[in-house]
């Protein structure tokens, strides 16, 4: 084994230790990690995962266990690393609520956003790795597929909960499930499904309290998404596709044909469009009008479903104005649901956008290159918490207020 020759007195540079002000990312590191850590039973276990998420925060480049290593002993911390991520036995369930909690406390959040997220990766080794369709690269790539759910506050987002898709070639083999230690637990499911069972995980006993989840639900199963989210509690507003069929329930619009899509809704309550003046955030372009209108409707049951249709929903159309109407469509049952707050919501999704590409990346949301399914869930574990320090510090590259400013222009 390679070995390396430091100068007797050299000490690892260790950016995240020295604090200074209060607000740094040193402050805010010292005040999370008593909580973020007071499930692991064991001090060495606490030390390494503090030192995991400094070195997430503090080295350079692609955020590799021999990186973050180097900046606490070389080889021996390197060996200790991995052990401690792939081969030891914490859970990270708690540790990611201690997180919520935390993040809930200091940035009460607006909502719960779940995004999706394609990992790509050169081999076939990487647990849940397959051929899939990326929509941000148009084509289909060899890649992890996950879900997020993102605590979103007005002044920031973090990822607190994560679910790793297994498509079946991982779930059906034997020796691939070994070598990755794939829990009995892990059943097949559908990539809409997985992303609902993401926040139902984060529901079921995390003590944070009910937000809206805002999720982009074009291509997914409507009806099994609004039924899972409404048996958690949670109020919804899901993006839908121009085609999903709706029963309409508004006293307002005159008598309708059933199952009409979303698209055909819209054109009849063109009448019922107001403007919603949308003030972008971060103070970045001027406040600008955007056209709605609301409906009320119902999800019908599915062909050869004994169910009756759901309980009754809105739908939301957005638009420019003199633009293609609707631009936007969106199913909740927000209490309330007045058209300038539902539209706040929505805008919450760009808001994710923005710190995923400026943040998450950044201390090494797509780096890890083991190949258990503890190692990865271990590794997203503390890359949050990393993610959450710097946004916490107000340290963070944010780009959100930009990314929110181009997609309204």
């Amino acid at each position: 084994m390679r070995t390396t020759t430091r100068p007797p007195d050299w000490t690892p540079r260790d950016p995240w230790r020295d604090s200074g002000p209060s607000g740094n990312p040193a402050v805010v590191l010292a005040d999370l990690l008593p909580a973020l850590f007071a499930s692991l039973p064991r001090r060495d276990q606490r030390r390494r995962g503090a030192d995991y998420v400094r070195g997430l925060l503090g080295a350079r480049g692609r955020k590799s266990i021999r990186n973050i290593s180097s900046l606490f002993g070389g080889e021996s911390a390197e060996q200790s690393l991995h052990h401690f991520i792939s081969g030891s036995t914490w859970d990270w369930v708690p540790v990611r609520r201690a997180l919520a909690r935390h993040v809930e406390e200091a940035l009460p959040a607006r909502a719960h956003v779940l995004r999706p997220l394609v990992i790509p990766k050169a081999g076939a080794s990487s647990v849940g790795v397959d051929r899939r369709f990326c929509p941000l690269r148009g084509q289909v790539v060899n890649a992890q597929n996950a879900v997020g759910v993102w605590a979103v506050s007005d002044d920031g987002a973090t990822p607190v909960n994560w679910r790793l898709h297994l498509p079946d070639a991982w779930l059906d083999d034997a020796s691939r499930r070994r070598q990755a230690s794939i829990p009995d637990s892990a059943v097949a499911e559908t990539p809409d499904q997985c992303a609902v069972e993401a926040y139902a995980d984060l529901a079921r006993g995390w003590g944070l309290p009910p937000r809206p989840v805002v999720v982009d639900a074009r291509g997914a199963d409507l009806r099994h998404t609004a039924r899972r989210l409404s048996a958690t509690g949670a109020p919804m507003l899901l993006r839908i596709g121009a085609g999903e069929r709706l029963t309409v329930t508004d006293p307002g619009l005159p008598r309708l044909p059933p199952h009409l899509t979303a698209q055909q809704i819209m054109t009849v309550a063109r009448p019922l469009r107001h403007p919603v003046i949308e003030r972008r955030s971060g103070g970045i372009g001027a406040a600008g009008a955007v056209l709605t209108a609301r409906v009320r409707v119902a999800v019908p049951a599915g062909p050869g479903s004994a169910r009756r249709a759901d309980r009754e929903m809105v739908l939301l159309g957005v638009g420019e104005t003199g633009g293609h109407w609707p631009g936007e469509l969106w199913l909740t049952d927000v209490p309330g649901a007045h058209p300038a707050r539902l539209l706040r919501l929505t805008r919450l999704a760009l808001r994710v956008e923005g710190t995923y590409s400026h943040v998450a990346e950044g201390v090494g949301l797509s780096d890890f290159s083991g190949r258990s399914f503890s190692g990865w869930h271990r590794h997203v574990t503390l890359v949050s918490a990393a993610h959450a320090i710097k946004v916490l510090s107000g340290t963070a590259d944010i780009g959100w207020a930009a990314e929110e400013a181009r997609a309204t222009a």
